[in-house]
């Protein structure tokens, strides 16, 4: 019976520790899938104008603008000491989507081997799209990942608010000005 339980214990210590954590975060946005796609696709190495605890980016070498390959570096704190870089890939422009492969993070719980998001932007007319942001995520350690999957998923679901109010107004998002925003748009 001992060994039993052991064994029931082990596998579920397993399972936590080796599960990647996955969630999906759909919003509808009242702008042409045209003018989302250029924010979150074609101004990728802009993302700190449009996400609320993005407090800088960069494009990575002689990028200027998203597209195959292009690379960005995201700083999650002033001292620039917490940050991802992240990589798209898989880039469809007409289809409007595209793969974000983080490679490197410092600072921050992310295991990047196995950590990844989907970008999809699809039209419902020609005045409102339907942003939808699949996430991939492992933690270093992997148990952290059942711990921090909701605060990961907030964050995608406080992004895309941000980014319906970027392609809105035009207005850069920042942590200061976010709470505000937010309430604007809740629903």
């Amino acid at each position: 019976m001992k060994t039993k339980i052991n064994l029931i214990i082990i596998l579920v210590f397993s399972v936590i520790i080796t599960n990647a954590q996955s969630f999906t975060v759909e919003r509808i946005i009242n702008a042409p899938a045209e003018k989302v796609w250029k924010v979150v696709g074609e101004q990728y190495g802009e993302i700190a104008n449009s996400h609320p605890t993005v407090v800088a980016s960069d494009y990575i070498s002689d990028d200027s603008q998203g597209g195959e390959g292009c690379e960005r570096v995201c700083y999650l704190n002033e001292e620039k000491t917490k940050y991802t870089h992240e990589k798209q890939l898989e880039f469809d422009s007409i289809n409007f989507r595209f793969k974000v492969q983080i490679s490197h993070v410092e600072g921050i719980p992310l295991n990047p081997d196995f950590s990844y998001g989907i970008y999809k932007v699809i039209p419902i007319d020609e005045n409102s799209c339907k942003l939808v942001i699949e996430m991939n995520l492992k933690t270093s350690p992997a148990f952290m990942g059942i711990l921090a999957k909701g605060k990961f998923k907030k964050n995608i679901e406080d992004y895309q608010i941000a980014i319906q109010h970027n392609v809105l107004t035009g207005e850069h998002v920042t942590k200061d000005n976010f709470k505000e925003i937010k309430k604007k748009y809740q629903s």
